[in-house]
């Protein structure tokens, strides 16, 4: 399938942003979709009638467009490009590989005739200069692998338990998706994208020796999500298992691997005290797919794949997303909504008695009235359980009203 796989929830954010005075950031992991979902916000344009001349386009990734060893160059590219008249809306994709970008995005942000979109893969993308240069002056919204209600959008020919049960295993990067699961193709492509976030991503640009022991970080975590982990944790099971590794090297890999959006962290938040803990995070990775070509299938991890995808639905609609601590009790997740609460609690099943009981313990435990929701994948009609819902983890992931 080489058509391009329609994403209206990102579609719609930059058109909600269009023509306002502010930078539009896009971030995410590679192939993810960002130069995608240009391309379909470039076509929208087009569509509603502005002339293909005021539209200005660089992929700084292709090697076609040249090698910028600095940011003039790069900008009087970009000038020269320019419509003689009219508004320009300039498409910037990957900008942080031109050394001193920064000032180029701010220099386009000053002109009054420009409505300038940018991408990057990484999260220190804006941070240092650019985040100096644009305070209050950009927004962002990060972009990941397709969504389940975007994959089955794209394909729904499949038949949903199966197309759930393949997207648990493998995930949605888009063209990853649209090759047969589980087969030889698919996991070079998805081994392609992970050896390039990881070599060429961390290693090369940060200059690391000990290629073998990131990989072996990045196997451990995606070995372990949903886990409260924390570098004490990694360095005393390395040490055990006869790999002594100093705790700042462990923890400047973990920071890198949640840089690139190859890991997301979820920290606590203690809901009576409100507060933002710093200890015992867990950790998620970007895609299914990513973790099935690194640590294979392990039978009983069911329940922590359906936490994952949970997580990464809940950070997409969210944002913000936590993991819970009422009353010496763990909540999956709290996600806020206009700086209000949402808990929810992530199972496979919860119709023994006994599981369904310890399910909502953690949510009976919190003395508020915001919304509490028990996510199963039990193909049971939602339900109550005096003002906690329960509802099916694949209608949850396709409606957002679920």
């Amino acid at each position: 399938m080489t058509a391009k796989i329609e994403r209206p929830f990102y579609i719609n954010w930059l058109d909600s942003w269009r023509d306002k005075d502010v930078i539009k950031v896009v971030t995410g992991i590679r192939r993810s979709g960002k130069t995608t979902l240009l391309e379909l916000f470039r076509e929208k344009l087009l569509a509603e009638g502005v002339p293909g001349e005021r539209i200005v386009s660089v992929n700084f990734e292709d090697p076609s467009v040249g090698d910028f060893s600095d940011y003039r160059a790069a900008w009087d590219f970009i000038r020269r490009q320019f419509p003689a008249e009219g508004k320009a809306y300039v498409f910037l994709d990957e900008v942080q590989l031109v050394p001193g970008f920064e000032r180029v995005v701010d220099g386009l942000f000053a002109r009054k005739d420009c409505d300038v979109y940018i991408t990057g893969s990484n999260a220190r993308f804006l941070s240092g200069d650019l985040a100096t240069f644009l305070t209050g002056r950009y927004v962002e919204v990060r972009i990941g692998p397709l969504s389940f209600a975007e994959y089955r959008a794209a394909f729904p020919g499949r038949h949903q338990t199966d197309a759930f049960n393949d997207y648990l295993r493998f995930g949605g990067f888009p063209f990853a998706a649209s090759l047969p699961c589980g087969s030889r193709s698919m996991r070079d492509y998805l081994s392609g994208i992970l050896d390039t976030i990881l070599y060429k991503d961390i290693v090369a640009r940060k200059g690391i020796r000990d290629a073998a022991m990131l990989k072996r970080l990045a196997c451990f975590v995606f070995d372990n999500i949903g886990s409260n982990l924390s570098v004490n944790r990694i360095v005393g099971t390395f040490k055990a298992d006869g790999v002594s590794v100093p705790h700042a090297t462990l923890d400047s890999f973990l920071d890198a691997l949640c840089e690139v959006f190859l890991v997301l962290k979820a920290s606590r938040y203690d809901i009576k005290g409100r507060d933002y803990l710093k200890t015992n995070a867990k950790y998620y990775v970007a895609d299914p797919g990513l973790r099935w070509v690194l640590v294979g299938d392990r039978g009983g991890d069911l329940g922590h794949l359906l936490e994952n995808i949970v997580f990464l639905e809940l950070k997409r609609r969210y944002g913000d997303v936590y993991v819970g601590t009422a009353n010496g009790r763990e909540v999956d997740f709290v996600a806020f909504e206009n700086a209000a609460p949402r808990y929810f609690q992530v199972a496979l099943t919860v119709r023994d008695e006994e599981t369904l009981k310890r399910e909502l313990t953690p949510l009976k435990a919190i003395c508020d009235q915001y919304p509490k929701t028990l996510i199963a994948l039990d193909y049971d009609p939602p339900f109550d359980h005096d003002g906690i819902r329960q509802v099916n983890a694949i209608d949850f992931l396709l409606d957002e009203k679920t």
